[in-house]
């Protein structure tokens, strides 16, 4: 929420005011923003197999993932809950990573097969292990405006743990430029390859090259202290008189 009072960030609406959009704007937040999920959104959740996930870091760096499971694998809990599993992976961690330098998360549901629309979840998020989430499992089923815990026959792993998001804004992604979509037929090859598909294994990466190794300069001597060479330092000067023995460290 800005200084504006309606939703959006402060460079919204600075944006707004300098190209001349603010009446529209307004209009979108004013009939379309939320900061709770309706009854139609849980129910379009419901049917979701597919996520965009927006994070950043501490600096703002940021970064999008996809997740993709059964119809409802995203569970809505309440109207200003919802939760993700996260599965074992490359063990990278990326957007939970961020999360844990900075909570806000940025879910976009789209309905590429049916109604080309889109639906924006933003909140903050918590990292919790599964265990916690199977301790309440009972009461979330209970809950009179929480999803089933979505399952299927080819989704057979346990979660690790699950992303929970207290939402802070919830609204419409318009259908305008969505395409349609349709699944491949059953049982057509999809094509899919695993491993290095963009051939990216062998490149060069900075953090993998030799470092440079540097030749210190030669110690200089220090008082009292004679550097000797390969042959013996002289013991006796041009006038036959002795000279003092040199001082080894």
């Amino acid at each position: 929420m800005s200084g504006h009072g309606r939703p959006g960030s402060a460079g919204e609406h600075d944006l707004q005011e300098k190209l001349g959009t603010v009446k529209r704007a307004n209009a979108f937040y004013d009939n379309q923003v939320l900061d709770h999920l309706t009854p139609l959104m849980r129910e379009f959740m419901e049917r979701m197999t597919m996520c965009f996930i927006s994070t950043s870091d501490a600096h703002g760096e940021c970064d999008s993932s996809f997740r993709a499971g059964p119809p409802g694998f995203v569970r809505v809990i309440d109207e200003k809950t919802v939760m993700w599993p996260e599965y074992k992976g490359n063990g990278v961690m990326a957007s939970m990573g961020n999360i844990n330098e900075n909570g806000y998360v940025g879910l976009l549901f789209v309905d590429f097969f049916e109604t080309q629309v889109g639906l924006h979840v933003n909140g903050k998020a918590t990292v919790i292990e599964n265990a916690a989430v199977e301790a309440f499992g009972g009461l979330f089923d209970r809950l009179p405006f929480a999803t089933g815990l979505a399952t299927s026959d080819d989704t057979k792993k346990t979660p690790e743990r699950w992303v929970v998001v207290q939402i802070d804004e919830a609204y419409i992604h318009c259908s305008k430029h969505i395409p349609a979509l349709q699944y491949k037929p059953e049982g057509e090859d999809s094509g899919r390859r695993a491993g290095d598909v963009f051939k990216a294994k062998n490149a060069d990466r900075a953090w993998l090259q030799p470092t440079c190794e540097i030749e210190l300069p030669a110690e200089e001597p220090q008082i009292g202290e004679v550097k000797f060479a390969d042959e013996p330092a002289p013991t006796h000067a041009a006038s036959g008189r002795r000279l003092p023995l040199p001082v080894r460290k």
